[in-house]
């Protein structure tokens, strides 16, 4: 009977919290006073035509990098999921003749694409992630295709971790010359692209920026589609 008292008056008080929070937003009233601050401003305080790319890389550049840090970590627990001793592919027949030739055909296409994705994030809608899964779409169809394959590892981890530090470098550029992590001293400093507005020099650090985060999704991705696609082999 006491549990349940204290339970209502719980909810009683949370309630009215919520209540009293509520009260204080002012109904019917423009609440776009923060997106409307970005449209405003965008060009002039980052050289990005795309707005949504701006505030993803840009203005809340810190959060963009600790969802590439989850990446990294849901990478890493795929990984430690399926690690064993020893795995290897399993597959015994390769494609059909038309996912092979179109493979050959379509590869190096897909990679173009998905680094033009992410080339010109700040320009047309796209950026680093879905780039990445692009490029790492590219390495799923030779897998599919061709049963030998396999992707570099050494050079994936290599690139992974060049990428990841060079992310961290730049905010920290950033901080030291500007005061803040991810200051965009390309842009603020440099003036570089300032004449170049919609143009793919332009944008500050914001391309530099979605090509680390491409190259670091589609390198992570590759690995876990290599991970998923080995099976334990008995020794």
């Amino acid at each position: 009977m006491l549990k349940r008292a204290l339970a209502i008056i719980s909810l009683l008080l949370i309630g009215y919290w919520i209540a009293q929070g509520l009260a204080g937003v002012p109904f019917g009233q423009d609440r776009m006073l923060v997106a409307q601050y970005y449209l405003d401003h965008v060009k002039e305080q980052t050289g990005a035509v795309n707005a949504v790319t701006a505030i993803v890389v840009n203005y809340r550049g810190f959060d963009t990098l600790g969802e590439v840090t989850v990446l990294f970590i849901a990478s890493t627990g795929v990984g430690a999921l399926l690690w064993r001793r020893k795995k290897q592919r399993t597959a015994k027949t390769e494609g059909s003749i038309v996912l092979t030739t179109g493979t050959r055909l379509l590869v190096p296409f897909v990679m173009l694409f998905g680094a033009y994705i992410f080339i010109h994030g700040h320009l047309t809608p796209g950026g680093g992630f879905p780039g990445g899964a692009t490029i790492a779409t590219a390495f799923l169809l030779l897998y599919m295709a061709f049963t030998a394959y396999e992707i570099p590892h050494k050079a994936f981890e290599k690139t992974e971790g060049a990428v990841g530090m060079a992310y961290v470098l730049v905010g920290l550029i950033g901080l030291a010359i500007g005061g803040y992590f991810l200051y965009d001293w390309i842009w603020q400093d440099w003036g570089f692209g300032v004449d170049n507005i919609g143009r793919l020099l332009s944008g500050g650090f914001i391309p530099i920026i979605y090509t680390i985060i491409g190259l670091k999704v589609g390198t992570e991705l590759s690995g876990i589609i290599d991970n998923m696609v080995k099976e334990e082999v008995s020794e």
